[in-house]
C-alpha cells in the first residue's frame, strides 16, 4: 500500500524523487527500484484515478512491458483492431507484420496503473499520496523539494539526488523547475464524455457536415462519445465542460438527443501542441506529458510517455552508477526530444485530417490514395507504433487474445487500404465474416442485404467498432430490378464517401437454398426460378454491371458450394445454381484476364451460419465427421480464403475452384 510521510518521516535517502503516480511515473519508479535505486514517488491525488483516459498500447510499448514481465501481470489483452491515420484506416501491422505484438492492444489505464503501482511497491519504491509540490531547488549537488499535504496543509521537505517530473500536462515540476515551453496554441476542441442511459449507434471518426462524432460502448453498458463542432471556438478553460455543452454539441453534429442520459465523466481536449526545449535542467528531468502536450489522437500520448519513462530509467541508472560522467541525461534529452518532435508533428498532421472541414477533403483523398502503397503504410504505421522493421520476438501466446469469427490480423496478406468492396448477402453468416475481414484489411465495404435491416446495421456497426468503414445497401436480388437497385445504392454510397464509383472487389455471396425437407420431386417451378434468380442470374448480371467499375487488377470471388462435388438429393436445384456460378467464374476469368482481373470460385462445406442446428451438440458432432479435420467450419475459415483471393498475393490465381470444405470432398 502507498505510505504516508509519517510512516518513516520521509527521511530515508532518496536517489530519485518521482513526482506523479500515473503510468509514466510508476513505470519509471518500478524500473529504478528493481535495479536497487532508492526511489520515492509523491502524488497530489489521494487515491488512484478511476478515469481510463487512455487504453491503447502500441507495438513498441508492448515490447517494453513484455521485457519487464508486466504483460503477464496484466493478463490477456484484447486486440485493439485496425488503426487509423487522421481517421483514415491504416493497418498498423504494416510496421512489422511478423512481430507478435503487431497492431495495437487494449488495456484500461486504471488496470495499467494498478499493476505498475504494485510492481513499484514490490520492487521497493515508496509512494506517498496526497502531497502537492510547492517548491523546487537544484543546488547542483542535489534537489530539494517542498510539499504540502492536501488534507491538512502540513509541509514537508525532501532531498533527492535527481528529480523526475512525471506529473502530466499541468506539471508543477516543469513550472517550478524553470523549463522553457514552446507552444502552438489551441484552435479546436473535442468534447469527451462517458454517459449512461443512452442508445446511440457506434461511430468511428464519422465526419458530418457540422463536425466529427465518435461513439463506442464500454463493457458496463455506458457509452464513450467524442464530438467536435466545426464552427465552435477552442475552449480556453481548464474546467471540464458541462453536460449541457456536450449534449448541445452532439445534437448539432449528429442531430441526436442524448440529454436523457447520465454523465459519468466529462472532459475536453484541444489541438494545442507544446514541448519543452530541454528535457533536463541540471538534476531535474521531465517525462511524459510533463515534457510534451499533444492531442490524444490514435493513443500516441500514453505510449510516448511510457517510452520516455523506459528511456529515462536507463539514463538515471547510469547517472547513479557513474555520477562523474554526467552524460546520461544529455543523451536522454537528445533521444526523447527528437522522438517527441516527430510524434507531435505526426499528431498535428492527423488532427488536420480529422478535425478539418470540407477544405481538407481533397487532402484526405490524396492520403487515402497514398496509403495504397505498402511503403507508405509501413512508414506511417511505424511512426505510430514506435517500431521499425525488426526480427520477430518469441513471447508467450497468453498475452494475446483472439476469438473465432472476429477479424484477425493476417501479416501474410497485403493491405486493402484504399480499396472498395461489395459483398452481397453480408448481413450475417459467411457474408458478414467476409465483409469484416475485408474491412479489417482497410477496404471500404458495401454491405448488401435483402430485407433484414437490423442485421445489416449490426454488420456495419461491428466493422466500425473494429476500426473499419462500411455502409449498407438494400436490394432484393430475386426480382428483375434487384441488381439495378443494388448498383444505384452502391454507386451513390461510393461517390459520397470516396468521390468516385470505382469498385475494386466483388464478392457474390448472396444465396438461397431449397427449404429443408423438400424432396427433388416436390420442388416447384416457382421455387426453381427463385433459386436461379438469386444464385445464378443475379451473380451473372452483378459481374456484368461491375465490369465498368472494376479497375485494372480488380478481384471477383463467387461463392459456390461443396455440393457441386458431393451428392445431396434434397439440394439438387440449389447445386445446379452453384454449378452455374462456377461456369460464370470459368468464362469471365478468361474474358477479364487481359485487364489483370481475377475471377475465382470458393466452395464452402458445412459452415456454422448461426442457425439453430449448430446449437445441438449431437448434430454438430455428426456433421463434424464429414470433414477431414473432424469439425464444422466457421464463417471466418471461409472469409480468410476469400480475403486472400482479394489481395495482390493472389494475382496469379484465376478461374480456380477453391475447395474450402475442410477436406469434406476428400472422401
Amino acid at each position: 500500500m502507498p505510505k504516508t510521510v509519517d510512516d518513516d518521516g520521509g527521511s530515508a535517502k532518496i536517489d530519485v524523487m518521482v513526482v506523479g503516480a500515473g503510468p509514466v511515473g510508476l513505470l519509471l519508479a518500478g524500473d529504478l527500484a528493481a535495479e536497487g535505486a532508492r526511489v520515492t514517488v509523491v502524488e497530489q491525488l489521494t487515491e488512484p484515478t478511476t478515469e481510463s483516459r487512455a487504453s491503447t498500447l502500441h507495438t513498441r510499448t508492448m515490447d517494453l512491458l513484455s521485457d519487464r514481465g508486466i504483460l503477464g501481470r496484466l493478463g490477456r489483452l484484447p486486440n485493439g483492431g485496425a488503426g487509423h491515420f487522421g481517421g483514415i484506416p491504416l493497418d498498423l501491422t504494416a510496421a512489422d507484420p511478423d512481430h507478435p505484438f503487431r497492431g495495437q492492444w487494449k488495456c484500461p489505464q486504471t488496470r495499467l496503473e494498478s499493476v505498475l503501482q504494485q510492481r513499484a511497491i514490490e520492487s521497493g519504491a515508496r509512494i506517498y499520496r496526497g502531497h502537492r509540490l510547492t517548491s523546487v531547488t537544484d543546488s547542483g549537488a542535489c534537489v530539494e523539494l517542498k510539499t504540502v499535504s492536501v488534507d491538512g496543509g502540513r509541509q514537508h521537505t525532501w532531498t533527492a539526488t535527481y528529480l523526475a517530473g512525471c506529473d502530466g500536462e499541468r506539471s508543477s515540476v516543469r513550472d517550478l523547475g524553470g523549463f522553457e515551453y514552446a507552444r502552438v496554441p489551441a484552435t479546436q476542441t473535442m468534447l469527451r464524455a462517458d454517459i449512461a442511459g443512452i442508445d446511440v449507434r457506434p461511430r468511428r471518426f464519422e465526419r458530418l457536415p457540422n463536425g466529427l462524432a465518435v461513439a463506442s460502448k464500454w463493457p458496463d453498458g455506458s457509452t464513450r462519445i467524442m464530438v467536435h463542432a466545426l464552427d465552435a471556438p477552442a475552449r480556453l478553460s481548464d474546467d471540464a465542460p458541462t453536460f449541457d455543452e456536450v449534449v448541445a454539441a452532439w445534437e448539432l453534429v449528429t442531430g441526436e438527443s442524448i440529454g436523457q442520459g447520465t454523465p459519468l465523466w466529462l472532459n475536453s481536449f484541444d489541438n494545442a501542441s507544446c514541448q519543452v526545449t530541454r528535457y533536463c535542467r541540471g538534476r531535474i528531468v521531465l517525462a511524459g506529458d510533463a515534457a510534451h502536450q499533444q492531442m490524444p489522437v490514435g493513443g500516441q500520448a500514453l505510449n510516448l510517455g511510457l517510452q520516455d519513462a523506459a528511456a529515462l530509467s536507463g539514463a538515471l541508472r547510469d547517472c547513479i552508477a557513474n555520477p562523474s560522467t554526467g552524460e546520461g541525461l544529455s543523451g536522454y534529452h537528445s533521444d526523447r526530444h527528437a522522438a517527441g518532435v516527430r510524434t507531435l508533428a505526426n499528431i498535428r498532421a492527423q488532427t488536420v485530417l480529422l478535425l478539418g472541414g470540407p477544405e481538407v477533403d481533397p487532402l484526405r483523398a490524396i492520403v487515402t490514395e497514398l496509403l495504397q502503397f505498402q511503403a507508405v503504410q509501413s512508414h506511417l504505421a511505424g511512426s505510430i507504433s514506435g517500431r521499425a522493421q525488426t526480427k520477430t520476438r518469441v513471447v508467450e501466446s497468453s498475452t494475446i487474445a483472439t476469438a473465432p469469427n472476429t477479424p484477425k490480423e493476417s501479416p501474410d496478406m497485403s493491405s486493402l487500404t484504399g480499396k472498395t468492396a461489395l459483398v452481397t448477402g453480408s448481413s450475417r453468416g459467411i457474408g458478414r465474416a467476409i465483409a469484416r475481414q475485408l474491412a479489417a484489411k482497410g477496404a471500404l465495404v458495401v454491405v448488401h442485404y435483402a430485407g433484414n435491416v437490423e442485421a445489416a446495421t449490426e454488420t456495419v456497426e461491428l466493422i466500425e467498432i473494429d476500426g473499419g468503414r462500411a455502409f449498407s445497401v438494400a436490394s432484393d436480388l430475386s426480382t428483375p430490378g434487384g441488381v439495378h437497385e443494388l448498383f444505384l445504392g452502391l454507386e451513390h454510397g461510393l461517390k459520397e464517401r470516396t468521390g468516385r464509383t470505382t469498385l475494386d472487389i466483388v464478392v457474390n455471396n448472396a444465396g438461397a437454398t431449397t427449404p429443408e425437407g423438400v424432396a427433388p420431386e416436390d420442388v416447384t417451378p416457382e421455387e426453381f426460378d427463385r433459386l436461379f434468380a438469386i444464385n445464378a442470374k443475379a451473380p451473372f448480371f452483378i459481374v456484368q454491371r461491375a465490369i465498368g467499375l472494376l479497375p485494372e487488377n480488380g478481384r471477383i470471388v463467387n461463392i459456390s458450394s461443396g455440393l457441386t462435388r458431393f451428392a445431396n438429393p434434397g439440394q439438387v436445384a440449389y447445386s445446379m445454381t452453384k454449378g452455374a456460378v462456377e461456369q460464370i467464374t470459368l468464362h469471365f476469368a478468361r474474358h477479364l484476364a487481359p485487364r489483370g482481373i481475377t475471377v475465382n470460385s470458393v466452395a464452402p462445406g458445412i459452415t456454422n451460419n448461426g442457425s439453430a442446428v449448430f446449437d445441438i451438440p449431437e448434430a454438430v458432432e455428426q456433421m463434424s465427421q464429414l470433414s477431414a479435420f473432424k469439425r464444422v467450419g466457421e464463417a471466418i475459415d471461409v472469409a480468410d480464403v476469400v480475403t486472400f483471393l482479394a489481395t495482390d498475393e493472389a494475382r496469379w490465381i484465376t478461374g480456380a475452384f477453391i475447395d474450402a470444405t475442410g477436406g469434406t470432398l476428400l472422401g
